[in-house]
């Protein structure tokens, strides 16, 4: 179990996160969705130590989580220049097999030069250096972003495979069916709080308390600008 006690961050003196406590079961598939500037990023930087927490902290198995533990995935991916995908990727790996491998699902031209890459080449570049650390937690911002839709399709199928062999997923989208359709659970985020968390079974509920909110406040403003 991954508990959430009483966390707050701030990001450049403000507070994105407050007193925020959440409980996550381990070998599932976690969703975290919010609005733009909900705090998501900043949450998943919290959990993997990039932010300091102000206050609360966070716990894997009832001890002080580690970054020993985490492969984290950012939505902003910094690499070096002059370097090519492959010499990223032994950054994590010194097994070559095992990358060539990986990437026949990625199918990237790993020997070319990064600064070449697309935005979704860099994207999975980074991905598969996630999942050469193969560690317990997978923290993912975004994962999806900017990946064309056969990559996602892979994308979806490992992190069910991982899942089914013991590995912990936290992911954020901001398309909320393709969250629906690969979490165990989601988990909304509003004000600097997780406002609700719903399992497979209560999604339709969840849809509609996220999109009924935003059409009630929104309906009578579209109709007035569109008449």
């Amino acid at each position: 179990m991954i508990s959430l006690h009483n966390i707050s961050i701030s990001y450049q003196k403000n507070k994105v996160i407050n007193s925020l406590d959440l409980t996550l079961d381990i070998e599932k598939i976690h969703g975290l969705v919010g609005l733009n500037g909900a705090g998501k990023s900043t949450l998943l930087q919290g959990i993997f130590g990039l932010l300091p927490l102000e206050e609360g902290n966070v716990l894997y198995h009832q001890k002080d989580i580690s970054k020993k533990d985490i492969a984290f995935l950012s939505t902003e991916n910094y690499f070096y220049s002059y370097t090519t995908g492959r010499d990223y990727l032994s950054l994590f790996s010194d097994d070559k097999i095992r990358i060539e491998e990986l990437n026949t699902l990625f199918q990237l031209s790993i020997d070319q030069m990064i600064d070449d890459y697309s935005t979704g080449m860099k994207k999975k570049l980074a991905l598969m250096g996630v999942l050469l650390q193969d560690k317990d937690i997978l923290i993912l911002d975004e994962p999806f972003n900017g990946v064309d839709l056969e990559s996602s399709r892979v994308i979806h199928l490992i992190l069910d495979q991982l899942a089914s062999k013991g590995k912990t997923i936290i992911i954020t989208s901001h398309i909320l069916e393709t969250l629906t359709s690969l979490c165990h659970q989601i988990h909304y985020l509003k004000g600097g709080v997780i406002k609700s968390s719903k399992n497979k079974a209560q999604f339709d509920e969840f849809e509609k308390d996220i999109f009924g909110e935003i059409h009630q406040k929104n309906e009578e403003k579209i109709q007035q600008l569109f008449k």
